[in-house]
């Protein structure tokens, strides 16, 4: 039986993306900081979950915690990093930037390595990192969690040419979600449900994809954001 680790399992789209590999038969490994979440997860799914409580702030141990997992569970074929935190600041203050970049940009690099250094001693593997259409625009009320999320797509791209990677059967896949309603979502237009966007993180699993959108129409956006000047990009998000 496949095995999936999720970090950032206990809501949104990680709890829901949980749900719907247990349903395709995955034995599936949660990881968030609120255990009673997730051991309530667990009690719901249908196939066979482990439960370990990480924060991924916490860098040494949460790898750690990451390996002690790996080594319970009895195969893990895929590893999606999930956790992250979207607080506001429009007033350039440090402390939520702080936290933004200790949990998006360091806690995910933490887990990324870890995982491929997993996978390439095992041979094989896929790793799916959650980022964010907004690593294609600069958000004015949340300026670090964009920022994070262009490290994520970038990293991700990165590592995709990485000596584990090309020495091993490993897959990569960068999803970039537009508004999908979870906690950390500010809301807006075409937003889907956290189902939604786990239907199609599923397929693009399974279709090995490098990239995909979710929901798919956002590439377009991403697209006319790539295109258009800053001066007129800038007036999409005040």
């Amino acid at each position: 039986m496949s095995g999936a680790i999720i970090v950032g399992a206990s809501s949104g789209i990680g709890r829901a993306l949980a749900q719907r590999l247990a349903e395709s038969g995955y034995e599936v490994g949660l990881t968030a900081r609120r255990q009673e979440r997730l051991e309530a997860l667990g009690r719901e799914l249908p196939t066979k979950s482990y439960v370990a409580r990480m924060d991924v702030t916490e860098h040494d141990r949460a790898r750690k915690i990451f390996e002690a997992l790996t080594a319970e569970m009895e195969s893990v074929d895929l590893v999606v990093l999930s956790a992250g935190v979207a607080p506001g600041n429009t007033a350039a203050d440090w402390e939520p930037d702080r936290e933004t970049i200790e949990t998006n940009i360091s806690g995910f690099a933490a887990l990324a390595t870890k995982a491929l250094t997993y996978f390439a001693e095992q041979g094989h593997g896929h790793l799916v990192g959650i980022s964010s259409l907004s690593a294609h625009i600069g958000l004015p009320h949340a300026p670090a969690y964009s920022g994070s999320k262009a490290f994520v797509s970038n990293y991700l791209q990165a590592l995709r040419g990485a000596e584990p990677v090309s020495e091993a059967d490993i897959s990569i896949t960068t999803i970039e979600p537009g508004y999908v309603d979870t906690e950390l979502s500010f809301g807006g237009f075409w937003e889907c449900t956290p189902e939604t966007a786990a239907r199609q993180i599923e397929r693009a699993i399974t279709k090995q994809r490098t990239h995909a959108y979710v929901p798919r129409r956002w590439r377009l956006v991403a697209a006319a954001i790539s295109a258009l000047p800053e001066s007129v990009t800038r007036s999409f998000v005040r």
